[in-house]
């Protein structure tokens, strides 16, 4: 679906006349074709003092060969910069950033990134380190919504002892595969982190993707299979010609099943074991909409949105980490959740609770997914341009495109490559994070 409005505001005229109304102007965000460099400009990095992540920050900087500057030149452009915040230790320590990103900040270029490292708070020492620590949300958002140009800006805690697990997610924020991802906080523990054929990193690896007919799930299935995976695309029979168009393009397999059916855990796993001796990543997301105010929906409506929105994905998990599970070691399960299940929406009251329950499923089984040698993890979408956000009506439509920071609305690929990093082997410390793939939208948290 065609996005007329910055069409018109990318035009000589339409630029001229969305600057005297004061309108948004958003700006087309470059995305990530293969082959495409991580950086393609000049990378600034600076540093609190006593901060600990210079080592692997180089180390990543000049794998994806980067030029790197240690201070501002006058007239550079920069594609992104990168401060390493570690060493915060109290609130007097903040006025590093300041030093940092305040005029070099006027430096980033079109479709930059701004990147800050920190500690976790809750590994501070003492209760003003804490505080130091928790006050660079505040900074990071604020910058998010004053990055002009299809910049964006991240806050990635760093544990200690997980140095080595940096790279993937480096990587991931500084190129163009996270061009609708902005002002999140991202949390990566210490794990035994493998290494990687960065062009093909699921290499070898077999995929699950439910709902994988058309929309976000088929641009999942193409991003996993780009990425070296043999994609099992899974959806409901009614879909059947569709899935098998997207599994034969994409040199995949499908599976026509409904996940909601007591049965489905147990088939979805013997299929995995009989036909490929186990599976590597599973993505949840399949999901429905029964929309309607909660004084007017039917018993049934709440109880299809639930049941293949929240409950499949539980019951699947479950056999999942399960003991003799065909799950390997280093498995990633990745669910599709929602900002509506973070800031909720009039008609959705099913819907948000469903998205919800996903963001408390990620959270609640981080530990026993790490137990197993595996990670669990989810994005939450804000408004992607699909054929059910075509079918809003015209002004709704508006609204969710321009409410959020980069003033437009993501793609089906921007979810996509969300979820394609959290599969990567190499992200092994990310663990039980919801990252949303919305643009810093203006609503919820």
């Amino acid at each position: 679906m065609s996005d007329r409005y910055q069409q018109f505001t990318s035009s000589p005229l339409g630029r001229q006349v969305a600057k005297r109304l004061g309108l948004p102007m958003p700006t087309p965000l470059q995305r990530y074709q293969p082959g495409d460099p991580v950086v393609t400009g000049p990378v600034l990095t600076g540093s609190a003092a006593r901060s600990r992540l210079g080592a692997a920050l180089s180390a990543t900087l000049k794998d994806v060969h980067a030029q790197v500057h240690e201070s501002p030149i006058a007239g550079a452009r920069y594609s992104a910069l990168v401060f390493d915040a570690t060493g915060v230790a109290a609130s007097t320590d903040l006025r590093q950033l300041y030093e940092f990103f305040s005029s070099a900040i006027r430096q980033v270029d079109r479709c930059g990134r701004v990147v800050v490292l920190a500690a976790p708070p809750e590994e501070a020492a003492g209760r003003h380190e804490r505080v130091a620590r928790r006050a660079l949300e505040g900074f990071t958002r604020s910058v998010g919504k004053e990055l002009r140009r299809g910049a964006t800006v991240q806050l990635v805690y760093v544990s200690q002892g997980a140095e080595s697990g940096l790279d993937s997610t480096l990587r991931f924020l500084l190129s163009s595969k996270s061009a609708y991802v902005s002002a999140q906080v991202v949390r990566i523990g210490t794990a035994e982190v493998p290494d990687v054929d960065w062009a093909k990193p699921l290499k070898d690896k077999v995929a699950l993707v439910t709902g994988a007919s058309r929309g976000i799930g088929e641009a999942i299935a193409e991003t996993l299979a780009r990425d070296g995976a043999h994609v099992v695309c899974l959806d409901v029979a009614a879909q059947g010609g569709d899935l098998s168009r997207v599994a034969n393009r994409i040199g995949g397999s499908a599976l026509q099943l409904d996940i909601t059916a007591d049965d489905a855990p147990k088939r979805i796993l013997d299929h995995f074991a009989e036909r490929h001796g186990g599976i590597d990543v599973v993505v949840h997301n399949a999901g429905i909409t029964r929309d309607k105010t909660l004084a007017r929906m039917t018993e049934a409506q709440w109880d299809s949105v639930i049941a293949v929105n929240l409950t499949s994905q539980e019951r699947i998990n479950d056999a999942l980490l399960a003991e003799g599970s065909p799950l390997r070691p280093g498995g990633r399960i990745i669910g599709v959740a929602s900002i509506s299940g973070i800031a909720g929406n009039v008609g959705q009251t099913n819907y948000a609770t469903s998205k919800a329950g996903v963001i408390g499923l990620v959270q609640g089984t981080a530990p026993l997914a790490a137990e197993r040698g595996a990670t669990i993890n989810a994005v939450a979408p804000g408004f992607i341009e699909t054929k059910m956000t075509a079918a809003v009506p015209v002004f709704i439509r508006e609204a969710g495109r321009r409410m959020n920071s980069l003033s437009q609305g993501g793609l089906p690929v921007d979810v996509a490559e969300t979820i394609a990093w959290f599969a990567n082997p190499a992200s092994a410390g990310v663990n039980g994070n919801v990252v949303r793939v919305c643009g810093q939208s203006l609503l919820g948290a």
